[in-house]
């Protein structure tokens, strides 16, 4: 209960009586005021092994400094205390006190040092007497009421004494005493709870609730000083006026962490500011610097903070108290590290990749379900009600929403980060993300940053797709938690849950999960088709075509099995508390169908992946109504879901830190940022410290250690700093221009090669350059380069696609092979055609039968990932533009892996030591997209010749030309202006002409890739023309 509460509950009357009584107390002579007897505290005179610790998530529940009852100590655990030096300072004035006692205080694991004078600990001393006698008197107020039931009967006993002899008297030969006696008192005073827990007391030792957290790090200084207003380096942060009359001087408590400041209310004990070291953290003192008789500024990336002291002395003990402590806890944060980075090199740290969202979502959703104390999430879009685990078997419970909702109840704090989308350009609703979120539970605070009118960023976004738990697990990545992301590796293109429509509107209601009872046999029952159209039985494939029969979907079943519900099945069978079975027979290749072990036989059927507007195909069509989550938006039983390929990542201990502290500084700059996050119910976040990292409550499975840096795209608007950051650009340049055999790229977008007018990121110009380097050293390298078919932007593109998917067309075939600065045009310059035996460009397509008809659609590479040489990865956020790479546009986070594990391999026929991360990544999406399994020896060596043209080029060929005669696929090389495209679209297709022939070619496809034709609307201008409302946005939208 606050004071302030108290106060108003007490009467008129009440106050005024306590006042008095205060006075009277304050003014009395406490030399009078002594009681015999005495009073030891039993429960810090042992020392138990079970030292009880102050649970970090304390830092929410923080008390006003006078307020009873607030846990500042450690339970059972002594405070030793140790007077170490004495310093005699020499001065012209006459100085009553001139020795400085450095005082060294334990506490379990604490250590710090406190500097007192003898006349310090003489106002102590006074202080105490009159907080004795004040408690004695039963003051009727509830404050006062509950501070003397806090101290237990008969506690308030005789004081230890404080030696009378005036400090000057003293001679040097009797300082030792001198010391011990002070050693003693204050032993003495910090045994009895009630002297210890009081205000006063912890002020005198220097410490506060803070202190003693185990996940905060060592202990610092920490102390009252006055603090100036304003000092942001971020525009409009501070007063617009200048001068002395625009600051405010408050007193605050100042705490000093081994990578960060901060300081707190006394009244409410309110966090009010958290400064973060970094590599600007500097501290200076005196007038001249600080305008300040007796400052102190401290400065960073992001502030310059003025603190006042009460002298000279005073301000230098604060200083070398920061500097030291900073420098001997926290050096790696003063520095900049490798590619420009805030994060430091980490070795020996856990990672894990993933290849598509399924076993993402299901590692996010069982790490959030671990969580104790916080969970951070920012994204770029967040849809709340997605399914995190598929298929759904357990009703809601691993619906994103739920989980959250879940933990909030447990006690987890839980913050989430919301880009605030440019509404007329953009459909993703954040405002109805966070109003969803909100009113799950108040432990769940949700900020969207930026506003654009006051912040004046129009054009960049918020970028990063981060998860973490409790600061040790840490999800970076380039898949949002959001609809059409989910997806596994058979990328399917139908959802329908039945072939007949008639079938499938049962199939409709929420559970979605309608599965046909099996015989009782263990083993999976093969599926037959049954009374299909014709051409279906072309399908039937032996098993060396199995990966492939995942194209063919609706493949129906036999009649005997009747339908009925897998919930009221498992309730039956006491199992509906059982785990989600999304996960089992993931190898599994017949597409939506799945079997369910469940110790009853065995369950088989179909069910629903897609709920709602999680069906999509968003160049044909982009999201609407998005407060209508199970509502379908597209026809699932006409168009075909857009199939979505993405790459991502997780790490531990040290490296989840960095990534933590980058969303605590880009949290902490938004609530100062927005006045409406101002409030007390958006606290500040702190970072946990690097020294606790390694203790893992939580652990993915399956992570393998590895080198790790966390790099990231960061700006004065996005996260208040004031030099911007492009690490993952030097990066990216820096692993290309090392590189010794190959580079594997997966990306969304492919905008770069500089002219230093539009386009500014140079990766695509250091590919061109190490593949002229590989050439001039007459040695083998092999560049592989995998996008979208078409930027994921609505549009139809039979009838040329839209000005904004025209646009980033011109700039990826800017990049790849149009133009002078093209990568393309640069090889050619030098080696001429044989730039074909370095470099191949390639996209993704799939097929599939949805009602009986032949469909095909792109798969959507929404990958941000970067292999080199099986050692190396870059798995993030950041996509190939200047959007991304220039650090002052988009938001972004992204990881660097260095592999320190290593298994025998090969490479360039010769024998090599791969790194275990990389090379099992770059296996996994090989086996994707070129179909084939992990192990396929074919795919060992990445860069010999066989694999490079027999099965990387042949099979992209193979496939380009079979969907091409079967399907007559846009975009085509075919096609070289709308003319053609008109022509193009008119021509009778295989598919509808020639069903069972058509389905005999597709037999021929392996996997998914599939040539990238360069030659689409070669003749065309794709950039927006004038007029449109495409052409009033600047250019760097685009690129």
């Amino acid at each position: 209960m606050s004071l302030r509460a108290d106060s108003h509950a007490a009467t008129s009357t009440l106050k005024k009586l306590a006042a008095d009584m205060s006075n009277i107390i304050e003014s009395l002579d406490t030399r009078e005021l002594h009681v015999e007897g005495e009073e030891v505290d039993s429960e810090v005179l042992t020392d138990p092994k079970g030292t009880v610790c102050i649970p970090f998530s304390a830092i929410y529940h923080t008390h006003g400094f006078k307020e009873p009852g607030a846990q500042t100590y450690l339970t059972g655990c002594p405070v030793r205390v140790r007077v170490l030096e004495v310093e005699r300072f020499t001065s012209t004035k006459k100085v009553p006190s001139p020795n400085v006692y450095t005082i060294e205080l334990t506490h379990g694991e604490f250590v710090w040092h406190v500097k007192r004078k003898f006349k310090h600990f003489q106002e102590f001393h006074r202080e105490l007497l009159r907080y004795k006698a004040f408690v004695r008197i039963p003051i009727p107020t509830r404050s006062h009421t509950v501070r003397r039931q806090s101290i237990k009967r008969g506690e308030p006993r005789q004081m230890p004494s404080l030696p009378h002899t005036a400090e000057s008297t003293v001679r040097e030969e009797h300082f030792s005493s001198r010391r011990k006696q002070l050693e003693d008192y204050l032993t003495n005073i910090l045994k009895m709870p009630m002297y210890r827990n009081y205000h006063g007391t912890m002020e005198f030792v220097g410490v506060s609730q803070l202190s003693f957290i185990h996940d905060l790090g060592p202990k610092g200084i920490e102390g009252f000083i006055m603090k100036r207003s304003g000092g942001h380096r971020i525009p409009g942060l501070n007063c617009c006026g200048q001068g002395r009359m625009c600051y405010r001087w408050s007193k605050r408590w100042l705490v000093v962490k081994d990578s960060f400041l901060m300081y707190m209310k006394p009244d409410s004990g309110a966090i009010s500011f958290v400064l973060l070291v970094d590599k600007e953290f500097n501290i200076k003192i005196g007038q001249k610097e600080t305008e300040t008789k007796y400052g102190l500024q401290i400065d960073n990336l992001s502030r310059s903070l003025i603190l006042k002291c009460n002298s000279y002395r005073h301000a230098q003990w604060w200083r070398q108290g920061i500097d030291e402590f900073i420098r001997k806890h926290g050096k790696d944060f003063l520095m900049e590290h490798r590619f420009g980075s805030y994060a430091a090199v980490q070795e020996n740290t856990l990672a894990k990749w993933y290849v598509n969202a399924k076993w993402y979502f299901e590692d996010v959703a069982n790490a959030m379900e671990a969580a104790k104390e916080e969970i951070f999430i920012t994204d770029w879009w967040l849809s709340p009600e997605i399914f995190m685990k598929r298929p759904v078997v357990e009703g809601n419970r691993w619906r994103l929403d739920c989980i959250l909702k879940r933990k909030a109840q447990q006690g987890v704090r839980i913050f989430v980060m919301l880009y605030k989308e440019v509404e007329l350009a953009l459909g993703i609703n954040s405002e109805y993300s966070k109003r969803t979120l909100m009113h799950l539970h108040p432990n769940i605070k949700v900020m969207r940053h930026p506003d654009h009118v006051s912040s004046s960023v129009y054009l960049w976004a918020h970028h990063e797709k981060l998860v973490i738990v409790d600061q040790s697990v840490a999800f970076v990545g380039g898949i949002d938690l959001a609809y059409g992301r989910w997806d596994d590796d058979e990328h399917r293109l139908t959802d329908v849950g039945s072939v007949k429509r008639a079938s499938a509107a049962a199939t409709k209601s929420l559970s979605t999960a309608n599965l046909a009872a099996a015989a009782e046999s263990t083993e999976r029952v093969p599926l037959q088709p049954q009374g299909l159209a014709p051409e279906c039985h072309l399908f039937e494939r032996n098993a060396d075509d199995a990966p492939d029969t995942s194209k063919m979907k609706g493949v129906g079943k036999p009649k005997k099995f009747s339908r009925f519900s897998i919930y009221k099945h498992l309730h039956k069978h006491g199992m509906h508390h059982s785990d989600s079975v999304s996960s089992i027979d993931s190898e599994s290749n017949k597409g939506s169908i799945r079997s369910l072990k469940t110790g009853v036989g065995e369950l088989l059927g179909e069910t629903r992946f897609w709920h709602g507007k999680d069906y999509c195909n968003f160049v044909f069509k982009d999201w609407v109504q998005l407060d209508k989550p199970f509502a379908d938006f597209i026809d699932r039983y006409t168009t075909p879901r857009m199939p979505w390929h993405d790459i991502s990542s997780v790490v531990h201990g040290r490296a989840a830190r960095d990534v933590a502290r980058h969303f605590i500084q880009r949290w902490n700059f938004t609530k100062i940022m927005k006045p409406k996050y101002r409030s007390l119910s958006y606290p500040f976040l702190l970072p946990k410290s690097q020294q606790t990292a390694h203790e893992l409550k939580y652990q993915v499975p399956e992570a393998v250690p590895a080198t790790v840096q966390v790099i990231r795209s960061a700006a004065d608007w996005s996260a208040g700093i004031k030099y911007h950051e492009e690490s993952i650009h030097k990066a990216y340049i820096s692993v290309i221009e090392n590189s010794k055999h190959y580079i594997y790229i997966e990306n969304q977008f492919f905008i770069s090669c500089a002219d230093d007018k539009v386009v500014w990121n140079k990766i695509g110009d250091a590919i061109a350059q190490r593949i002229l380097k590989a050439h001039r050293e007459n040695r083998r390298f092999r560049v592989y380069v995998v996008i979208p078919l078409l930027p994921g932007f609505e549009g139809d593109i039979s009838t040329g696609g839209g000005n904004a998917l025209q646009a980033i067309m011109h700039f990826n075939y800017r990049t790849m092979c149009r133009g002078e600065n093209s990568i393309l045009s640069q090889l050619k310059a030098e080696v001429g055609d044989k730039w074909i035996n370095y470099i191949s460009f390639c996209g993704l397509r799939t097929y599939a039968e949805l009602e009986g008809k032949l469909v095909t659609e792109l798969i959507y590479v929404h990958s941000k990932l970067l292999i080199a040489d099986d050692n190396t990865v870059i798995i993030g956020s950041a996509n190939i533009n200047d959007r991304s790479m220039l650090g002052k546009r988009d938001s972004e986070m992204a990881i660097i892996v260095q592999d320190s594990d290593t298994v025998p391999s090969v490479m360039d026929g010769q024998e090599y030591r791969a790194g275990r991360f990389a090379q099992s990544l770059r296996l996994r999406c090989f086996r994707v997209v070129l179909g084939g399994s992990d192990l396929n020896p074919e795919h060992q060596d990445p860069v010999c010749d066989k694999f490079f043209k027999e099965v990387w080029i042949a099979t992209a060929a193979r496939n380009a030309t079979i969907f091409d005669k079967v399907f007559r696929c846009l975009p085509s090389d075919q096609v070289n202006n709308l003319t053609q495209l008109r022509d193009f679209i008119n021509k009778p297709k295989l598919a509808n002409d020639d069903p069972v022939k058509a389905a005999e070619e597709l037999k021929k496809i392996r996997g998914f890739l599939v040539q990238f034709p360069f030659r689409f609307l070669e003749e065309e201008y794709l950039l927006p023309s004038v007029g449109t409302k495409e052409s009033m946005v600047p250019m760097e939208v685009w690129t």
